[in-house]
């Protein structure tokens, strides 16, 4: 009995992309290039995502699971729409939230989760929507990222970045953006007003 030869498998691929994109090309069958493309990452997202669904060893198949469906998604339709880099970033988001939702020892698979999908919203609203002011959102993205860091995880420090972060965002989402001149004048009198104080209280 002879063994199955996987170059059939690929030479068969091959010749349908070749096809595809002839018909792309000529006119005939518009889009049909990018359905080949989207075909083939679809391909590989279903391996990959299969591989980390079946065996929990394989946690790191969920990166490029999740990211290959994302780029599929976005070359076949999402892209066209101004969902492209939601689905491109958000996929790679996704793929670390799995990751730390398989073994939630692996805390800091939450900091690139959060942060892509930050990215990925903030992409969406810019394409999509049309808004150019999401320095906003990205710093609240950040900001409750890190949040999220110190719930989930319970890391103390994580509480820092996220107060720090959400305040920026704050400032930088509403009409008080002006008053980051006067915010930094606040928080050093402040800063100045504790050391000297902590300083006569100890002497």
């Amino acid at each position: 009995m002879k063994h199955f030869d996987y170059r059939v498998v690929i030479g068969a691929v091959l010749i349908l992309g070749g096809i595809l994109m002839l018909l792309d090309q000529t006119g005939v069958l518009k889009g049909a290039t990018d359905f080949f493309w989207a075909m083939i990452l679809g391909i590989g997202a279903v391996i990959f995502l299969f591989w980390f669904f079946s065996d929990v060893s394989k946690w790191w198949a969920a990166i490029p699971g999740f990211t290959l469906a994302g780029m599929a998604a976005s070359t076949l339709l999402l892209d066209k729409i101004g969902w492209g880099g939601l689905a491109f970033l958000g996929g790679i988001g996704v793929g670390f939230w799995a990751v730390y939702i398989r073994q939630p020892t692996k805390w800091w698979a939450i900091i690139p989760g959060g942060v892509l999908l930050t990215l990925g919203f903030t992409s969406a609203l810019s394409e999509a929507f049309n808004i150019s002011e999401t320095g906003g959102v990205f710093f609240v993205g950040l900001g409750l990222t890190f949040l999220l860091l110190a719930l989930l995880a319970k890391l103390r420090w994580a509480i820092i970045p996220a107060a720090v972060l959400l305040l920026f965002g704050f400032f930088l989402g509403t009409p008080f953006v002006g008053g980051f001149e006067y915010a930094w004048i606040a928080i050093l009198l402040i800063a100045g007003i504790v050391l000297v104080v902590s300083a006569v209280r100890s002497n």
